[in-house]
């Protein structure tokens, strides 16, 4: 298995780990995946705005991801194994996949660097 590894490989699956966890966990296409897990909570401020919480889910399955969702470190885990484990064993199919999320990850740290630079 480990000879399936070599210094490219580990870095593309770096990469398409950030970039499949920060989907998962932030990007707003995959809000409706998150939202079953979680208690939405407003508060109004002084000045009259409100924000708005999420909270995971009190109890059993819901809860456990509501709180697995809301931690960036705990989903990447998660995340990297499956990516892992799609390299190893899916090769054709999930080295394409791993491909993909890692030119995007590669994308959006470079949209993120030109963004700062320019002050937007």
């Amino acid at each position: 298995m480990a000879e399936n590894i070599n210094l490219t490989i580990l870095i593309l699956l770096g990469l398409a780990s950030f970039r499949l966890t920060r989907l998962i966990v932030f990007d707003k296409i995959t809000e409706f995946l998150r939202s079953p897990f979680f208690d939405e909570i407003e508060e109004i401020a002084e000045d009259g705005t409100s924000e708005v919480y999420l909270i995971p889910k009190k109890t059993g399955l819901k809860r456990w991801l509501g709180e697995l969702l809301s931690c960036y470190w705990c989903t990447g885990i998660w995340v990297s194994m499956f990516l892992a484990a799609l390299h190893l064993f899916g090769p054709t199919f999930g080295d394409y996949i791993i491909f993909v999320l890692a030119i995007a990850a590669i994308g959006s740290i470079i949209e993120t660097f030109v963004s700062k630079m320019v002050g937007t």
